[in-house]
């Protein structure tokens, strides 16, 4: 199975807030005379500020998984391959890799995801593996979020 989030773009309070949320100050990301000056000729996105957002448009903004996704358990193999610069969308197109039985837990999964984050114009800028643990039936979590949403708008 192939899928392809919806796209969100990079903007500068993104970097800035980046920035104090992880106190990476870098100039690349912060400085517009530094940057202008460097390899890349403006500011750039913190990598793991791509690779947060990619998580985020994988499955919660999609509404995949939803009702079978357990935990994060890691990634394998990531690589930073181009900027992604402030105005650049990212959207991350994904592939279920594999998937196997989890061999602690009888009631769950294990699957892995082939992952690619692209620009507007569809150059990859970070590329990896994730893997995810899931339930092969539908969480309680999800019935009981519902039944209270539910309840609150009657």
């Amino acid at each position: 199975m192939r899928f392809r989030s919806p796209g969100r773009t990079i903007t500068d309070a993104d970097v800035v807030g980046f920035a104090g949320l992880t106190g990476d100050y870098s100039e690349l990301h912060t400085s517009d005379v530094y940057a202008k000056n460097s390899q890349f000729g403006r500011r750039l996105a913190h990598g793991m500020l791509g690779l947060a957002y990619a998580h985020g448009l994988m499955w919660p903004r999609t509404g995949e998984l939803r009702e079978t996704a357990v935990a994060f358990l890691g990634i394998a193999d990531w690589r930073f391959v181009a900027p992604i610069f402030i105005g650049d969308t990212i959207f991350v197109n994904y592939t279920l890799a594999e998937l196997r039985d989890s061999k602690s837990r009888p009631t769950q999964a294990i699957a892995a995801f082939d992952v690619e984050v692209v620009k507007q114009d569809n150059t990859v800028v970070q590329q990896g593996r994730k893997v995810l643990l899931l339930s092969k039936t539908p969480l309680d979590a999800v019935a009981a979020s519902r039944a209270a949403v539910n309840s609150t708008s009657s």
